[in-house]
């Protein structure tokens, strides 16, 4: 079981689980976009923690704002990436969190550079 810290250069996400899942799974949370950003959820931030167990997945992560509409939209779709990646029948849940709060100092450099930071 590793247990790290997947980086996206400024920060990233607590990762734990056998070390074989964590490149498809942080491939996989790179093709999710935050639609009012148009940057990907692993780059901005949003993702806090990610932990495999022998039958599931568990995300933890949170949105720029507490008053984004497009959360649930943006949970599914982290949901049906990780679904394309992990093993028929795995379990996955994808929590949404408040604490800590995200902040601008979470986003990869390439992100700040795209938002013109």
């Amino acid at each position: 079981m590793l247990s790290r810290q997947a980086s996206n250069g400024t920060s990233g996400f607590d990762y734990q689980g056998p070390e074989q899942w964590l490149a498809p799974i942080t491939d996989a949370l790179r093709r999710v976009v935050d639609p009012e950003l148009a940057l990907n959820v692993f780059d901005v931030g949003l993702i806090y923690a990610v932990t495999v167990f022998e039958a599931g997945v568990y995300v933890s992560m949170t949105m720029t704002s507490t008053a984004c509409p497009l959360a649930d939209m943006v949970l599914d779709d982290v949901h049906l990436e990780l679904e394309g990646v992990m093993p028929l029948g795995y379990g996955i849940e994808v929590e949404l969190c408040w604490e800590p709060a995200w902040t601008p100092e979470r986003m990869s450099a390439s992100a700040k550079h795209a938002m013109g930071w």
